[in-house]
């Protein structure tokens, strides 16, 4: 009796419920969905990869911009204060509250920009037709497993949330960074919608060869 396996290299298992497909050749524009969640697996689209580094490098400058410009601007009782979002990162500085500075700059500053960077360093030479540089594999596995921490669009839901709490308290302006931060926030699921990682994988290895 002769057993027929497939290649492990030609399966694709489902990151959402692991159920495992045998990988084949899409039409362009075309997509494959998991037969079991129906989350897309596959998509075939050409400019999808260009796309995807315009989205990151944009999002990688609106990210800059949020972290250098002024956040809001409180009016109460004729005293003005400006507020960035390094200052509400400072703000947790002293004492006990020093960790949650910590995790509050990570989670909402250094690592959306690592994941940004990642992709942009990954992706680069490919939507260029080139080799991609050494360690690209590494780049986007490490933007992959970032992508569960990046919480940018948690801050900006918060604080949307506190700024109706605050508006009836003192006169609330938004400054340039609220603009930045939800244009990251938008773009970055943008972007996420876009990405297809086996289609990436097989790019980096086709490349790399």
């Amino acid at each position: 009796m002769t057993i027929h396996t497939t290649p492990i290299d030609d399966l694709v298992a489902c990151p959402q419920c692991d159920t495992l497909h045998l990988a084949s050749a899409l039409p362009d524009n075309a997509r494959a969905h998991c037969q079991q969640c129906g989350i897309v697996l596959m998509t075939s689209q050409p400019a999808a990869m260009a796309q995807i580094l315009s989205l990151a490098l944009t999002a990688f400058i609106m990210m800059i911009a949020a972290v250098s410009f002024p956040f809001l601007t409180l009016d109460a009782g004729g005293l003005q204060n400006a507020t960035s979002v390094i200052d509400a990162v400072l703000a947790f500085q002293d004492g006990y509250a020093f960790p949650l500075a910590v995790a509050v700059a990570f989670f909402i500053v250094v690592i959306p920009l690592m994941r940004l960077s990642a992709l942009i360093y990954a992706l680069g030479p490919l939507v260029r037709g080139q080799k991609p540089r050494q360690g690209a594999r590494k780049a986007f596995s490490l933007a992959e497993r970032l992508r569960p921490w990046s919480m940018a669009e948690i801050f900006i839901v918060g604080v949307t949330v506190a700024l109706i709490k605050v508006a009836g308290l003192a006169a609330v302006t938004i400054g340039p960074a609220f603009w930045a931060f939800a244009g990251v926030v938008i773009i970055t699921v943008l972007k996420d919608q876009l990405i297809c990682r086996y289609s990436i994988w097989e790019a980096l290895d086709k490349a790399k060869d």
